[in-house]
């Protein structure tokens, strides 16, 4: 899709706007029950919640540049957007994996399929208007 073409189909903006959604409801989870969500991680031990704030940091930003990007309709902000995502659910397979925890691995690939889907689209349809743009 180029810069001249406003419309994105409406399905992926809904997908957008739940990913959005999610990650800032992570961050407020994380803020206010950190014990609901770290349940191994002992939260008395030193810096243990300052490590927790700052991801949960990191999911309220991600969720606001999801939500803005959603929100203008802007193709290569959301493309930006679904390569963040795709990255960070790598690294949490790969944690995952290390950590032997089965359901951090099937949730973080299951969002690595879908993230890179989400970026086929995006750029499929890009390719498709420059194609006939350039009629």
């Amino acid at each position: 899709m180029d810069a001249n073409q406003k419309t994105l189909p409406v399905w992926i903006l809904i997908v957008s706007g739940f990913f959005a959604l999610m990650e800032i409801f992570a961050a407020f989870a994380l803020c206010l029950s950190p014990e609901s969500i770290t349940e191994k991680v002992d939260l008395g031990a030193s810096g243990v919640l300052y490590l927790i704030y700052m991801w949960a940091a990191r999911q309220f930003a991600l969720g606001v540049i999801l939500a803005y990007s959603t929100y203008k309709k802007s193709v290569p902000m959301l493309t930006i957007s679904y390569i963040f995502l795709l990255v960070m659910f790598i690294g949490d397979a790969i944690i995952g994996t290390l950590e032997k925890e089965n359901s951090m691995i099937i949730a973080s690939v299951l969002m690595c399929v879908i993230s890179s889907g989400m970026l086929y689209v995006l750029d499929k349809g890009g390719r498709r208007s420059e194609v006939g743009s350039r009629k």
